[in-house]
């Protein structure tokens, strides 16, 4: 079995700056530049309000084998601020409901 069996994946097709769509995968015949993808508990622990060392950043979960970036990694790289901000916004969410 695949390392990326059980993960559920979206497309989040991103214009201006701003997510257009979420759309569950797999949608064929999509074009993409780049993948990030994780396990639903490596999210979990990256959502934390305050993760775990190892579990706090985009590149830590890659480090650890806990996540793959595929493809083109130019606009990520040079976006990188910009999508480590978007994914950690359900940290807020988490926060709410542990409190």
């Amino acid at each position: 079995m695949s390392a990326r069996a059980n993960r559920p994946s979206f497309s989040a097709p991103i214009r201006a700056g701003r997510i257009v769509d979420l759309t569950p995968a797999p949608v064929l015949m999509r074009s993409w530049r780049f993948s990030y993808r994780t396990s639903p508990a490596a999210w979990a622990a990256y959502w934390q309000p305050a993760p775990r060392p190892g579990w706090h950043d985009l590149l830590a979960l890659t480090k650890r084998g806990e996540a793959t970036i595929e493809g083109d990694l130019h606009p990520f790289m040079t976006h990188l601020q910009y999508f480590k901000d978007v994914l950690a916004l359900p940290r807020q969410h988490f926060a709410v409901a542990a409190s």
